[in-house]
């Protein structure tokens, strides 16, 4: 209800530029270039998560743009989600670029049917309190966007909390992703619908990467146990889960990691860590992984990693 209302008062009442302030507008110019202006970087959180697929952020989570997206999630200004599906199908797009080498236009990324964005959920208390759900209303947004332009796009909000969790604020990288450790799961069924096309994790903002992480190795680990099923079923590997670099489907085991040890806790010496074994996925974050991600925004140090 809240929200059916707050799209009505949208609609009749004066806005206010949601990064600024100015009044009679939902977003200014300034600031619609603020959010949308860059070229979409990939971002990595600094330690970065094992499992973490490949992320692309459309802006920096600073000034004008922190403004937009607290606007939106959190005072229900809900005429800003059309500007941040923009954003968002920006970054959706360098990052199939990036993972695939395809140029997105009138046909999917890879050609293997259209690009599946997955929004990563809030939890249902969350949802009732804003009345909305962020993400899920930036993916479909984003999606409208991405058919505008002539990619075939959709959403698919399959994942489900299938545990509470406790209020992420205040707890560091490592309790974060314990905190979400095996927190998300994909609807029944929804292991079949991920194989329709190329995979790509939504959400507004990325800070440690431990939702993104939660919520890819929910993915993968439905998209494994579908494609597991279609072969004892009597069905092909060709009918296995689509990338988006449009690779070869691979079933992910029990892998182990080599970046627990010294990465989250700060370091950033490459393969001095213990090795973990961590389930339902192989390769993860790497190029070749079968899923990418994109958010609106990242942390301003996500970015500054890149240039190293």
């Amino acid at each position: 209800m809240r929200g059916w209302w707050q799209d009505l008062t949208d609609l009749v009442l004066p806005a206010e530029c949601g990064g600024c302030g100015m009044p009679r507008t939902v977003l200014c110019e300034e600031c619609r270039a603020a959010l949308s202006g860059a070229v979409p970087s990939r971002v990595r959180p600094e330690p970065e998560p094992p499992g973490l697929p490949v992320v692309h952020a459309a802006a920096r989570y600073a000034d004008e743009v922190r403004a937009v997206l607290l606007a939106h999630k959190e005072r229900g200004a809900l005429a800003l989600a059309a500007p941040l599906g923009t954003a968002l199908a920006g970054a959706v797009r360098t990052g199939l670029r990036a993972t695939s080498g395809a140029t997105p236009g009138v046909t999917a990324a890879g050609g293997g049917g259209p690009v599946l964005l997955v929004p990563v959920p809030s939890s249902r208390a969350a949802v009732r309190a804003r009345g909305h759900d962020p993400a899920r209303r930036i993916a479909l947004a984003a999606a409208g966007e991405l058919r505008r332009t002539g990619t075939a796009a959709r959403v698919l909000a399959v994942l489900r909390q299938r545990r509470a969790v406790a209020d992420q604020a205040g707890l560091n990288s490592r309790q974060r992703l314990e905190n979400l450790a095996g927190a998300l799961a994909v609807a029944p069924g929804g292991g079949r619908l991920l194989r329709g096309g190329s995979v790509v994790l939504v959400d507004d903002l990325m800070t440690t990467g431990a939702s993104l992480t939660e919520a890819a190795r929910a993915v993968r680990a439905a998209t494994a146990h579908a494609w597991a099923r279609t072969r004892r079923e009597g069905g092909t590997a060709e009918e296995g889960p689509i990338s988006c670099r449009g690779t070869t489907p691979v079933v992910y085991g029990a892998t182990a990691w080599e970046v627990m040890g010294e990465r989250m806790n700060g370091s950033r010496h490459e393969g001095t860590g213990r090795r973990h074994a961590v389930p339902g996925f192989a390769g993860a974050g790497r190029a070749d992984d079968s899923i990418c991600a994109a958010v609106v925004a990242a942390m301003p140090d996500s970015f500054e990693i890149n240039r190293n």
